[in-house]
């Protein structure tokens, strides 16, 4: 079955008409929503009789039926208690996750799967690679997809955060990268254009890739199992022996392309600087915007050179493989860098306004749950590390992985339960109030795991831990208000200061009196030269976060976060702060998608950032 067939709806609704609008009365009267609830409509209005209507059948009979048959006019409120899943779209954005092709890596660690129909470190079972396989690692297939996904459970896609993953992005070719980043604003615009527009489109890409890419599923014929016990060949030497003719030929036309010798088609991998601008700038007032986009690559391959490319791709996040902060840990590991490295490149990073979400490992071979808790102290005790966001991700042995071999040897074992809960109770209870920590434990399938933890809901297991002694974890996660209704008088403006990269960093955020989170931003005030001349005498704000259920760009629910005018006042607070310590301008480093938004409030376009004058 094809993604596309997969996710588009394929109900009749006219057909229906009748019971659907008799469980829409009946959700709509009722006094609370719940899944119970739902379920119980959906029993008393069974499709033919006998099957139950899907939830998306629902959500689309809402937008088709609102304001007609007595139904009231169409109102986000009622959908939002109707939508699957809404804690997908609580922390105010909707992600789309999209996997880079299968491509050599320059790391040899240990610990890392040599899964070689994936990019490096991913696995076929993880859910969002297995998508990506399912669409041919196309990027433009693959947002489209999702954007389907979450329209038919009733998600908004307005505001979307862009999220590339696979592998070492700053080890791909700069071509590959203009491309890849083109391609999603592609879908992007296309998307917004409406349904039709977008099959149409997708329906090309499919049937051109299907016909001559080695990449698409119905031509995949990759059935090397790799042994970590054993490696005869590298992951890279496997990679470029199997997607040898794919490799070359995206190199070589890409190059023809480039010089004129050869007309583009709809496969080839290539797109100019231009090109991606006009995409860029066609998505500033689109329907479906990029409100972030986030890469992820190493230490050792971040560069000022590499910065600034980064963010002409639009990119305003970077997760960054910090893995430890133990130089022997990491040699043992064969990492490939030292600490000093990832020093360097988060503050190059901060310098440059990137969001930091790092990636830290513990239970890595040569370290053990005392030092795991020391390292993880370091994190935040290190103000050259200090990162805005954080995923735990334990070491998991996986048969492809190198470290097999260790194990085998008794040298490694895994943490047991008991040591693991508590490494990441410590762990939670040392995050400081402006880290998010976003994922505990990678979601690879328990059935890829050799031996270990197989569960993926440690982190609600460590909050159950916390709440049995009455505590919880302080970090933003922990303490976001999802989709509560708050009121302004609610909430208060909480200031924390502290030294990080090259200068000071100020953490903003609207808490109730619990300290739960509504909004925040984050402020840069460097202290040493600019990365470019643009940034000169700048304060810079790093990131506007307000939470709450993501609603469409101009629509508006009573109560909610996004709504009340936090992101406004933050600013300004922002700007005074920056003008009383002396600078002369503040900076921006926003998305393609929120440059109106911050035009609004007197910020000017730039090469790659946008500043307002104090």
């Amino acid at each position: 079955m094809s993604p596309k067939r997969h996710y588009r709806p394929d109900l009749d609704l006219d057909a229906y008409r009748e019971p659907l609008l008799a469980i829409l009365r009946e959700l709509i009267a009722a006094p609370q929503i719940t899944p119970q609830v739902i379920s119980r409509v959906l029993h008393r209005h069974p499709r033919d009789g006998r099957d139950l209507f899907r939830r998306e059948d629902i959500v689309r009979a809402y937008h088709a039926f609102a304001g007609t048959d007595g139904l009231p006019p169409f109102d986000p409120a009622v959908l939002e208690r109707i939508r699957l899943k809404p804690v997908r779209t609580h922390s105010g954005v909707t992600p789309v996750t999209v996997l880079t092709k299968p491509f050599p890596c320059p790391g040899e660690c240990i610990f890392c799967p040599n899964d070689v129909r994936m990019p490096k470190s991913y696995v076929t079972g993880e859910p969002g690679a297995l998508r990506a396989a399912q669409n041919s690692f196309d990027p433009y297939l693959q947002t489209i997809t999702r954007l389907r996904a979450y329209t038919s459970i009733g998600h908004p896609t307005a505001k979307i955060e862009l999220i590339i993953l696979g592998g070492t992005w700053s080890f791909y070719p700069e071509s590959y990268q203009i491309w890849f980043v083109k391609r999603i604003f592609d879908a992007l615009n296309d998307f917004s254009r409406g349904p039709d527009y977008a099959d149409r489109e997708f329906d090309a890409v499919e049937a051109a890739l299907r016909a001559a890419s080695q990449l698409h599923p119905a031509n995949q014929a990759v059935g090397i199992s790799v042994d970590g016990r054993n490696l005869s060949r590298t992951y890279n030497q496997i990679v470029q022996d199997i997607y040898r003719a794919e490799l070359a030929r995206s190199r070589s036309e890409a190059a023809a392309i480039a010089s004129g010798a050869k007309e583009r088609t709809i496969l080839d991998e290539y797109a100019t600087w231009d090109e991606l601008a006009a995409a860029q700038r066609r998505n500033e007032t689109a329907a479906c915007r990029c409100v972030g986009l986030v890469v992820e690559t190493r230490p050792d391959y971040l560069s000022i050179e590499e910065a600034l490319r980064i963010r002409r791709l639009g990119g305003t996040k970077v997760q960054i493989g910090i893995q430890s902060l133990n130089d022997e840990v990491l040699r043992l590991n064969r990492r490939g860098h030292d600490v000093a490295a990832t020093q360097r490149a988060i503050t190059l990073l901060r310098q440059a306004g990137f969001k930091i979400h790092g990636h830290w490992m513990p239970n890595l071979y040569g370290s053990n749950p005392e030092a795991d808790k020391a390292d993880y102290a370091r994190l935040f005790d290190d103000p050259a590390i200090r990162p805005d966001e954080l995923k735990i991700y334990p070491c998991s042995l996986l048969e492809s992985a190198e470290l097999m071999h260790y194990y085998e040897a008794g040298e490694w074992r895994p943490y047991t339960h008991e040591e693991l809960l508590h490494v990441l109770t410590a762990c939670f209870r040392r995050t400081p109030e402006y880290c998010r920590l976003t994922r505990v434990v990678r979601d690879i399938p328990s059935t890829e795991i050799v031996v270990g933890n197989r569960l993926t809901n440690f982190r609600q297991l460590v909050e159950q831990a916390l709440a049995a002694s009455g505590e919880r974890s302080p970090d933003i996660r922990g303490r976001e208000i999802r989709g509560r209704q708050v009121a302004p008088e609610e909430l208060h403006l909480d200031e924390l200061w502290y030294t990080a990269g090259a200068g000071q960093e100020v953490f903003l955020q609207y808490i109730t009196a619990g300290r739960d989170i509504a909004a925040f931003l984050r402020l840069s005030l460097p202290e040493q030269p600019p990365l470019t001349d643009e940034l000169r005498d700048a304060a810079m704000i790093r990131e506007v976060h307000v939470y709450g259920q993501s609603v469409a760009i101009g629509q508006s629910v009573p109560g909610k976060a996004q709504h009340i005018g936090l992101g406004t006042a933050l600013i300004e607070r922002a700007a005074a702060i920056a003008r009383a310590r002396g600078y002369r301008r503040l900076a921006v480093i926003s998305a393609v998608g929120t440059r109106e938004y911050y035009r609004a409030r007197g910020f000017v376009d730039g090469d790659l950032y946008q500043v307002r004058t104090l």
